[in-house]
């Protein structure tokens, strides 16, 4: 993305200045468009044009005592609010994120880190209806990545007192009982060749417990997750696999198991091709959901065009019709 707008911002008062201290940021706004084309194999398509447009605000500063600050804050299609967050990096104690809204902390960012040309096996365009594992990440949340950790190594603690999506709030106010979620916590892990000595490996994984109020009918017990993985790259080549588990604390289907794995190839700077597959094993139904997709991806410039062929198999968890689906998906993105 490029830099639309750079401010910079001082300020010292004039008779204050004795016990004032100058401040310093720069915030700048990024933003992007996709244009997708798709067809649904031996179904109707309707209309299967689509565009989708963000634009985001990326500001960072930093203390008289050396800590940093950096704020995010994204709007989706059509200008609607998504989420905010807020980092402040602290010598010798490592990365605070404050979050609301935002996806990709906790065990979450971990739903699928397998290889991909362009996006997950059932995320270029057609969904297969995977639960997939998701810690408190619906709710605000704290995350810290302590700094003393050995190189090689990346560990994050998150941390958020109610996981139901309803409380994310403003400030200065205090967000209810949104629903049977209460307080949870994720850790993760993740260790490269700086560690363990063989270059190209990556293995990760992480846990999340959410605290789940069992006066709801539906709801037995708390919501346990976990995940581990590995990727290894060599040349042009870098391949991955995953599991994960999800134990619901619900009466009705209870538990998942999900395993994802693809391989991506990247015949220059600007090409790459790639294949992946998600699947899903639910207790309770015999109709397990999964995904196949065969994807290339070239950049040119600000632009990137992308490619997907994707089948999916009992979509939701059904055997209804429809439940299978093949897809064709032609992406342009345009980066601002």
């Amino acid at each position: 993305m490029n830099k639309l707008t750079k401010v910079g911002c001082s300020a010292l008062c004039g008779s204050l200045a004795a016990i004032s201290a100058a401040n310093a940021g720069d915030l700048t706004v990024t933003g992007g468009a996709d244009m997708t084309w798709m067809s649904l194999d031996k179904q109707t398509t309707g209309n299967p044009l689509g565009i989708g447009s963000n634009f985001g605000l990326k500001g960072s500063g930093e203390l008289d005592n050396g800590w940093t600050v950096d704020l995010t804050i994204a709007h989706t299609n059509v200008g609607a609010y998504s989420n905010a967050s807020v980092t402040v990096g602290v010598p010798g104690v490592g990365d605070i994120l404050f979050n609301q809204g935002g996806t990709g902390t906790g065990i979450q960012r971990m739903d699928d880190m397998t290889p991909t040309a362009w996006e997950e096996a059932d995320g270029a365009g057609q969904s297969a209806g995977i639960n997939k594992i998701s810690g408190g990440s619906a709710g605000a949340s704290v995350e810290i990545t302590p700094s003393a950790l050995p190189d090689g190594l990346t560990g994050r603690f998150a941390y958020t007192a109610d996981a139901d999506g309803g409380s994310s709030i403003s400030d200065k106010t205090a967000g209810g009982d949104s629903g049977y979620m209460g307080a949870g916590w994720d850790i993760t892990l993740e260790a490269t060749e700086e560690l363990h000595g063989v270059a190209g490996l990556t293995l990760y994984g992480g846990m999340s417990e959410v605290q789940q109020h069992t006066h709801y009918g539906t709801v037995s017990g708390n919501k346990d997750e976990d995940v581990f993985g590995i990727k290894y790259a060599m040349g042009s080549f870098t391949a991955g696999y995953q599991q994960s588990t999800e134990d619901t604390g619900m009466t009705a289907r209870a538990e998942y198991e999900n395993i994802a794995y693809g391989i991506t190839f990247s015949v220059n700077d600007d090409l790459s091709i790639g294949y992946g597959h998600v699947e899903s094993d639910a207790s309770g139904t015999a109709n397990d959901p999964e995904a196949d997709s065969i994807q290339a991806s070239y950049t040119m410039g600000g632009a990137t065009f992308r490619i997907a062929e994707i089948d999916v198999e009992n979509n939701g968890y059904t055997s209804d019709s429809g439940a299978d689906v093949s897809a064709t998906v032609i992406s342009l993105g345009l980066a601002f």
